[in-house]
């Protein structure tokens, strides 16, 4: 590991060069004899750490400081100062210095702030990394897309990131990612490193919820934990805590929820102690809790705390320009998996995937590739890999079209409907007769013999 680099900025000549001297066994360091130099310096090479001298020629140290803040946001930055100035001193840690030093300079003393800023610096660049992993390994799963609606959602994911406290509504159907969304909000804010707490509030006995979400004391329950036991927004403390299907809570748990909101305080269930923790609220819901408020079964209070920043994720069907992108992520994946060496889809399965219903959106997509790049053999996913999937949930879009029929007053004739229908199928397969049936709902053998019957002359097969 290459030793980290430290900046020491002093108009002191013999100061900066015996600083040099002293780290220089230990550390890479550089020097600067003004707050200009100082900055070019910074804009040139990366350094870990800056030893900055508040008195200097030209833009002193606390400007150089504000100016080194703009340039970037993490570098470690120890003041020293001749003069025991406080009101300088602590402006500039509210301007995010890291330490200070008061000259003449104790060595003993400056060898252990550095090393305690070494070791703040070290455990940053480990977060970080840690971060930019779990981000390449976590967060473009499901957020695969071009569309305008994952655009749009993504956007407000790294604004909303950005902030620390900004409580977030997410909406969206089942499997469309709103947990996904809601770890990118959470890896991408500075309470990554700390928990990311989930709670599905649809999935628990609704007499537990309280107790899951805020704790219990000791001797609350029969048959409860003997030492009492944290809650979910305990645990969460520092991070963020996720809500899924918010729309779920009771009305006394919404109560207790909001009173959460506004004090950011609350009580363990059958406790007395007041428990204050920092978490961001993350609400989750496949409902439109707009149509919940109306209709009198989740409160307006609470949804307008709730709804600071709302994320919309719209189906899968209605951003069907990223099906097949997601697929082909999805089929390296499985690929890699299971040893397999699908490359692509044919031209029928194409055809069918994307006009698929997905009525479980991001999550049956995955599900679908999963099954198929396990039992079958590539290299392309063709239509008869898909057979297992629902009939009427890979022709809604025809079914709809059907039930547009209307019986006119002079009657219907059922065989020249059928033969329409057969001919219309004929043509959207191309002459493909077993995809044919399959979108009419009949045995191949029966088409055979309508088209027969019918005298119908079938497109040739391309």
């Amino acid at each position: 590991m290459q030793p980290y680099k430290i900046l020491i900025v002093d108009d002191d000549k013999l100061l900066r060069n015996s600083l040099q001297k002293v780290l220089s066994g230990k550390y890479e360091t550089v020097i600067a004899g003004s707050g200009e130099a100082a900055l070019d310096i910074l804009r040139a090479n990366g350094v870990d750490l800056a030893l900055l001298d508040i008195r200097l020629p030209g833009i002193d140290g606390v400007e150089t400081l504000r100016r080194i803040r703009e340039l970037d946001r993490n570098l470690a930055v120890v003041m020293m100062t001749a003069y025991e100035d406080v009101k300088t001193v602590v402006h500039s840690m509210k301007m995010g210095a890291t330490d200070y030093l008061v000259k003449p300079l104790d060595i003993e003393e400056l060898e252990v702030i550095i090393d305690k800023a070494v070791e703040t610096i070290k455990l940053k660049k480990e977060v970080e990394a840690l971060r930019k992993q779990y981000i390449k390994d976590f967060d473009i799963d499901n957020i695969i897309g071009e569309s305008d609606g994952i655009k749009a959602a993504m956007k407000l994911v790294n604004t909303i990131a950005k902030s620390h406290d900004t409580t977030v509504l997410l909406e969206g159907e089942t499997g469309t990612g709103k947990e996904v969304l809601a770890r990118a909000i959470h890896t991408r804010s500075s309470r990554f490193g700390k928990p990311f707490v989930t709670i599905n509030c649809g999935a628990i006995s609704k007499d537990l919820v309280e107790s899951e979400l805020f704790g219990y004391e000791k001797g609350t329950f029969t048959g409860g934990l003997s030492e009492g036991k944290k809650g979910k927004f305990e645990i969460a403390d520092g991070g963020t805590l996720l809500l899924d299907e918010v729309s779920e809570l009771l009305p006394a748990s919404q109560v207790k929820l909001l009173r959460f909101l506004e004090e950011k305080a609350f009580y363990r269930v059958g406790g007395t102690d007041r428990k204050r923790v920092d978490v961001r609220i993350v609400a989750a819901t496949n409902k439109k809790l707009e149509d919940a408020v109306k209709e009198g079964v989740f409160r307006s209070d609470l949804y307008y705390r709730l709804n600071v920043a709302k994320i919309y994720l719209p189906p899968l069907r209605e951003r069907r320009e990223d099906i097949i992108p997601l697929i082909h992520f999805f089929m390296e994946r499985f690929n890699e998996s299971f040893g397999k060496n699908f490359t692509g889809l044919s031209r029928e399965a194409h055809e069918m995937l994307l006009n698929y219903h997905w009525a479980g959106n991001v999550r049956e997509l995955r599900n679908v590739i999963e099954r198929v790049v396990l039992l079958e053999e590539g290299p392309l996913i063709e239509l008869e890999h898909l057979a297992f999937l629902p009939q009427q949930e890979a022709t809604s879009q025809n079914r709809e079209k059907v039930s547009e029929i209307q019986i006119p007053p002079t009657g219907i004739s059922l065989d020249e409907l059928s033969k329409k229908l057969i001919i219309q199928a004929l043509e959207m397969s191309k002459g493909n007769k077993s995809k044919a049936a399959k979108l009419l709902g009949m045995s191949r053998a029966t088409l055979l013999y309508r088209i027969d019957k019918f005298g119908i002359q079938a497109p040739m097969k391309q």
